[in-house]
């Protein structure tokens, strides 16, 4: 990587909430900056200046400071719990003969064998861990997927690294599977469905109420022939 995006910082002196506040409410964002052996400084920068450097997909930005020109990466930053906007950054020196470690994206290429056959791929991780020099830090890494058979898994170790970067990341990390399609399963129709509330039975069926009527005479019937209140017509008394 030839050129690098420059940081443009000033030096801050007063700290503390209230001074913090007042920064952002400047269109500023708190900075700290560490490198080791030294003493961390506190430091601003422009939100816009900061939003350009994160767009141009950079890992390593150049910096002067006290008229020398160094090389500083974003150690962490901190969001806003609500807007998500950062409210603060992190910012470490390094040096350029000395390999770091890089988390890096990662971008499928390419139209995979097994998506012929109807197989759906997708990525199973969008980066992986490398360890190369600050200079040299690849702002992605194109991973072909051709030769992605059906039901077959591509891991990390199969990825071809750029020049002078290890991969720290485990070989067997999953990034991206081509997996066959899933079959539709129709949903079961119940063939004895209760009748809804004012439902009238349909032919050949009897309804509930019917057939606890027919049930009711029945029993009366029955229960006045046991008690002899009214014999049947024709009958003889002895």
């Amino acid at each position: 990587m030839e050129s690098f995006f420059k940081l443009k910082v000033d030096q801050r002196d007063k700290t503390g909430n209230a001074a913090t506040r007042s920064l952002r409410r400047s269109g500023k964002v708190p900075v700290n900056y560490y490198y080791q052996g030294e003493a961390n400084q506190n430091m601003s920068i422009d939100k816009k200046i900061l939003h350009k450097a994160i767009q141009s997909g950079q890992h390593v930005f150049e910096m002067e400071l006290d008229g020398n020109t160094i090389y500083v990466t974003f150690k962490e930053a901190q969001y806003h719990p609500v807007t998500e906007e950062i409210i603060h950054i992190d910012l470490l020196r390094v040096r350029r003969d000395v390999k770091m470690n890089f988390s890096i994206p990662l971008n499928l290429v390419g139209d995979a064998v097994g998506s012929v056959e109807g197989g759906i791929v997708s990525q199973a991780a969008s980066s992986v861990e490398l360890e190369c020099f600050p200079t040299n830090v690849p702002d992605s890494i194109d991973v072909d997927i051709t030769n992605l058979e059906l039901n077959g898994t591509l891991t990390a170790i199969d990825i071809d690294l750029p020049e002078d970067t290890v991969l720290l990341s485990p070989e067997d990390t999953t990034i991206a599977v081509c997996a066959p399609p899933q079959a539709e399963i129709e949903p079961e129709v119940e063939e004895d469905e209760e009748l809804e509330e004012g439902e009238e039975p349909t032919d050949g069926e009897e309804s509930t109420d019917d057939k606890e009527g027919a049930e009711s005479d029945k029993s009366s019937e029955g229960a006045k022939k046991e008690d002899g209140s009214s014999p049947e017509k024709g009958s003889k008394e002895e």
